[in-house]
């Protein structure tokens, strides 16, 4: 645990509890500990707290855009630090402990290591070529979804993910993913949750 908090970049800002990384990695190695049986607990228990899960949106305007307009506002969720190091720490240990190899098709490269925009181009066009030689059709889809992060919908993948993982990670992200709240913060003021 001490590795990842050693990591942690110092200039990301902090969520609403003001617990930046400079702070956790000030922290004496018996606070370390505390905070390595809190994650472990969150493990054991499949339970994400409920105060990990407030964001706090802050409206960033883009450059040489009216200020009048929604659009002309980049929003960038601040979550508490503590827990997207749990993040990381629980994302390296799913790696470990499930196969995930089945799940994903080969040819998806999006948001996964050891896989390159450059490999998924040289894939493309390895295709291409064989389907040349061998005088065969090739066709391809390229498809960009918009803020496709933001629109997943939690129901389908926690379905998709009942029969993937087991209990214990299976119920973690269920809560992990349900009772997610946010306040949008703009010029000093703050929404209602």
């Amino acid at each position: 645990m001490s590795a990842a908090i050693a990591r942690l970049n110092v200039r990301k800002a902090p969520g609403y509890d003001l617990i930046s990384g400079n702070v956790l990695q000030e922290l004496p190695p018996a606070a370390v500990v505390l905070l390595t049986t809190l994650y472990n607990s969150i493990l054991c228990l499949s339970y994400y707290p409920l105060l990990w899960k407030f964001a706090q949106i802050v409206m960033v305007p883009k450059p040489v855009k009216p200020a009048h307009d929604v659009a002309s506002y980049r929003p960038i969720s601040l979550l508490p630090i503590p827990s997207k190091v749990f993040e990381k720490f629980f994302q390296k240990r799913l790696r470990f402990d499930v196969d995930l190899s089945y799940l994903i098709p080969g040819y998806q490269f999006g948001f996964r290591p050891g896989h390159s925009p450059i490999q998924q181009a040289h894939r493309v066009v390895n295709e291409i070529v064989t389907s040349f030689e061998e005088r065969a059709r090739c066709t391809a889809a390229f498809l960009d979804v918009a803020q496709a992060f933001d629109k997943v919908w939690h129901i389908g993948l926690l379905y998709k993910m009942k029969y993937s993982l087991s209990g214990p990670y299976y119920l973690l992200l269920q809560s992990y993913l349900t009772d997610r709240y946010l306040q949008v913060r703009y010029n000093g003021m703050c929404s209602d949750c």
